[in-house]
């Protein structure tokens, strides 16, 4: 390992995380995580650093459009708002850092095609979330098809999967950009449209479902906005959004590898 490449990108990542706290994008502990990830990006390749850049610059601004109204949509709905913690990092990069790591190890085109298609469904799902909150039909549940109210896990719009997708090929085409195969480029488009899918699927099937007796709202919060201890009333008790994250870029790394080596 380069130990001036590991000095360089912790001096770059402790730079850009700070200026992301500084602009309410990040809690102390996210940008904590992100100097991790951005450290380890950087010693890996600029190559790697250009994905991880592009992935939170994106994500970050297109979460900027018209903010207020998207919180006034999912007010009381949503567990986590806001600066993005250290959970939310690694949730959402978890699966590109480890893919990082393992490049640093032991390079092999393996690891392109995990982390471009981890990153990708981390990507489509943030772009599909923060476009289909703002859509102006009401979503979807991806199992009933019945409408649903904004903020449901599981439920889609034809506006958020349009820009699940775009997210998915703009992760594709930065991979391409910077030099890397062409088959990362393509794990990146499969990996993020089947992610973003599974995200969905596992929002509606399996992530904790929760309800406020005293506001009557259906929630993904612990304690509600009211101060209420919420009920359970569906879904595994332990499993978050942050988990379902997690998984869905899991699962499309392994998509997104599998489509190229398969196919």
């Amino acid at each position: 390992m380069n130990v001036l490449a590991v000095l360089v990108g912790f001096v770059l990542a402790l730079a850009v995380a700070i200026m992301a706290w500084r602009a309410a994008a990040l809690s102390r502990g996210g940008a904590a995580a992100a100097v991790v990830a951005g450290t380890v990006a950087v010693a890996a390749g600029w190559g790697w650093a250009a994905l991880l850049v592009a992935f939170f610059v994106s994500s970050t601004l297109i979460g900027r459009v018209r903010t207020r109204q998207r919180e006034a949509r999912i007010a009381g709905r949503i567990a986590k708002g806001g600066r993005r913690d250290a959970i939310q990092v690694l949730a959402n990069g978890g699966v590109f850092l480890a893919a990082t790591t393992l490049w640093l190890v032991h390079p092999h085109p393996l690891w392109q095609l995990l982390g471009a298609g981890g990153l990708a469904a981390a990507a489509a799902d943030t772009w599909a979330t923060e476009v289909g909150t703002l859509a102006r039909t009401p979503p979807r549940s991806i199992l009933t098809w019945k409408a649903v109210d904004v903020g449901t896990s599981g439920g889609v719009t034809l506006a958020g999967t349009a820009a699940g997708v775009a997210g998915a090929a703009f992760i594709g085409s930065i991979a391409a950009l910077v030099g890397w195969p062409r088959e990362a480029a393509l794990a990146a488009l499969a990996g993020g449209v089947i992610g973003c899918f599974v995200d969905s699927l596992l929002g509606a099937l399996l992530q904790a479902r929760r309800w406020c007796a005293t506001c009557r709202m259906a929630t993904e919060m612990v304690v509600h906005r009211c101060g209420t201890q919420t009920a359970i009333v569906g879904g595994l008790r332990w499993l978050d959004n942050d988990g379902v994250n997690a998984l869905s870029s899991l699962a499309g790394a392994m998509a997104g590898a599998g489509v190229v080596l398969l196919g």
